[in-house]
């Protein structure tokens, strides 16, 4: 059993243990996914393919737990990514605050170089005036994915109604890699959403400054479940 995943256990199980004595009062939630290109940080995870995806989450207060699988593509068998995450969402003045760590986990991924990673985040967002939503996250790795050391990641976002039934909203992230010289890289997406039925409604322009990375237009429709 790898370092890493022996990691992501002791993650997952701290989560389960502190969430035991509550989960009588916290409520449960899922969701499922169906996009036309599942993309992290602006690189396509399904070589352009179209993809379900699924989550399960359980959120008490300012507390949750949840997991969230997709289907990938990376070319070497590896064909399914599931993430499992816990958080705390506390509020401090105007600020809503979520910090937390995520565990990447590629159950039938080669196992060398190690693909499943760690990462641990922090993030703040507030409204100005009566609509417009901004926020900033930062996320670190001690050892990114295909074990390339420390790694953070920076993103900030903005978002606005645009009427009744539509958002519009903007994210732009910077990925440093610590021992990768020449590597980091900026990605930026736009969307425009909106609910019908039940149903939720993604269309968003993709891009980053990979040269040889494409932009490319994700459409994607999603129902709590």
């Amino acid at each position: 059993m790898s370092k890493t995943f022996t990691r992501g256990a002791i993650l997952a199980a701290a989560a389960c243990l502190m969430a035991a004595p509550a989960i009588a009062e916290g409520e449960f939630s899922g969701s499922v996914t169906l996009t036309s290109d599942y993309l992290f940080r602006g690189v396509t995870q399904t070589d352009g393919a179209p993809m379900i995806q699924g989550s399960f989450d359980w959120a008490s207060d300012s507390f949750y737990v949840g997991t969230w699988a997709s289907g990938v593509d990376f070319g070497d068998g590896t064909s399914t990514e599931i993430d499992l995450y816990a958080g705390w969402t506390p509020t401090v003045g105007v600020f809503d605050l979520d910090i937390g760590a995520i565990y990447y986990w590629y159950p039938d991924a080669p196992d060398n170089p190690e693909q499943n990673f760690i990462e641990v985040y922090a993030g703040a967002s507030t409204t100005l005036g009566d609509f417009v939503d901004v926020g900033a996250s930062i996320a670190y790795s001690p050892d990114f994915y295909l074990e390339v050391g420390d790694a953070l990641y920076y993103s900030g976002s903005v978002g606005i109604p645009l009427g009744e039934y539509f958002g519009l909203d903007a994210t732009v992230g910077y990925s440093d890699f610590q021992d990768l010289s020449g590597s980091d890289y900026t990605d930026y997406s736009v969307g425009l959403t909106t609910a019908f039925q039940g149903f939720d409604f993604d269309l968003r322009y993709i891009g980053t400054d990979i040269s040889g990375n494409d932009d490319t237009v994700v459409i994607s429709v999603s129902r709590a479940l």
